[in-house]
């Protein structure tokens, strides 16, 4: 019976060993990131298929909040072109189920899906949480509540610190857009 037991345990640590990086590369450095398509399978397939279109190159950071949260991957960087420019999100695939109940919280340096008040509304954008926020994680007794964490910074919480420093301004629907356009350039998957 040990047998099984440890070549099951080998399996596990190589499958963690293999999980997905994504590299953010934007304007104020590189931001790599670890997905756990473990805990929420729908949620990092969604946002690989994203990564490999190419919806995320150009797109801006749209909304940070200094003690909060930074957030991209809705808009390209004609929002920044103010103050003429109509807002229109980027074009997005159907949205996908909430998967806020994997044990994963919404913790510093944690990536989790932004999404409406439907809680299965979330397409393309994401937000990086720059402080603890279990306000965000799914409350235990309701299926519908929180936002879905499915992935962590392991590298650049330095540039996601410079991101939620930057100077916003509010623009039409948006509170807190920074004033200088902050982009990612492009996003790749490293393994």
């Amino acid at each position: 019976m040990k047998k099984p037991a440890l070549f099951l345990a080998a399996l596990l640590a190589a499958a963690g060993a293999c999980a997905q990086v994504v590299k953010l590369q934007t304007t104020e450095g590189d931001i790599r990131i670890q997905l756990d398509a473990q805990k929420a399978p729908k949620t990092v397939a969604n946002f690989v298929q994203y990564v490999k279109a190419g919806h995320y190159n150009g797109v801006v950071f749209h909304r940070v909040i200094e003690n909060f949260m930074i957030q991209t991957g809705g808009y390209d960087a004609k929002l920044a072109q103010r103050p003429n420019q109509v807002l229109q999100p980027r074009p997005t695939k159907a949205p996908i189920p909430l998967e806020s109940h994997n044990g994963l919280s919404n913790v510093r340096g944690s990536i989790a899906m932004a999404r409406t008040a439907d809680p299965n509304s979330a397409t393309a954008q994401f937000f990086i949480n720059v402080v603890d926020n279990p306000m965000l994680d799914g409350q235990p007794d309701n299926p519908a509540t929180g936002y879905a964490v499915f992935g962590q910074v392991i590298e650049g919480m330095d540039v996601v610190d410079k991101i939620r420093t930057a100077p916003v301004s509010p623009y039409q629907v948006h509170q807190h857009l920074p004033e200088k356009a902050i982009l990612i350039n492009k996003a790749i998957i490293e393994k």
